[in-house]
């Protein structure tokens, strides 16, 4: 696995001819070399990564409202919630709304005892060898005896680098996003990081984890 780096803005590297078309573009007579001219740009280019970095929060990212899941809710309703909502995890709540949990499809993979990343073959082969099918293994089981319990979670005005910074340093692939009396409100996942990212042209080193 390649060493994950924390988010970082980097400047967009330009030709010299990309430089003097640009100048050529601008009317009237422009006192500046295309030395410093490429300068100024990737320094701008810099600053204007990290305003956006620093303005773009939780709030403008998160899907809302969240899909949740009950800590009671048993293993098979919740792997069809989950199946039909498309999604691969969710927050976990109490009874009184409040998050106690995540639980994701890697929670179920370990129950079954194939992991947390299997291949299809490897599923297939695993049950072809067993004379019970490792399903039922969820069976009479519910979301709190499989859930990841103290689950790491955000507030609405955390900025993107804090969360891009967060998936990476943590090795999480969503976050919920909470408000002030710990009921989720929202959640961000690597998709909704992604489709921000591509509203900065690519100009960014990002690397988020798998």
């Amino acid at each position: 696995m390649r060493e994950k780096n924390k988010i970082q803005s980097i400047p967009l590297e330009i030709s010299e001819q990309d430089v003097i078309a640009a100048m050529k573009s601008i009317p009237g007579y422009i006192d500046i070399s295309p030395g410093d001219f490429k300068e100024v740009y990737q320094a701008a280019y810099t600053l204007a990564i990290q305003r956006l970095l620093s303005s773009l929060k939780a709030i403008d990212l998160m899907t809302a409202p969240v899909e949740l899941v009950d800590q009671d809710m048993d293993l098979v309703k919740a792997a069809a919630l989950l199946a039909e909502k498309q999604i691969s995890g969710a927050p976990v709540v109490d009874h009184d709304g409040k998050i106690v949990g995540v639980v994701s499809e890697k929670d179920f993979l370990r129950e079954m005892g194939v992991g947390t990343t299997p291949s299809f073959m490897q599923i297939a082969t695993h049950c072809l060898n067993d004379k019970s099918c490792m399903i039922c293994s969820l069976r009479n089981k519910t979301i709190a005896d499989i859930m990841t319990e103290q689950p790491i979670t955000g507030l609405l005005e955390m900025t993107i680098g804090e969360i891009s910074s967060l998936f990476v340093d943590r090795h999480i692939n969503r976050l919920p996003i909470v408000n002030a009396d710990g009921r989720p409100v929202g959640i961000v996942t690597r998709t909704d990081l992604a489709h921000s990212y591509s509203a900065f042209g690519g100009g960014l080193n990002h690397e988020i984890p798998a």
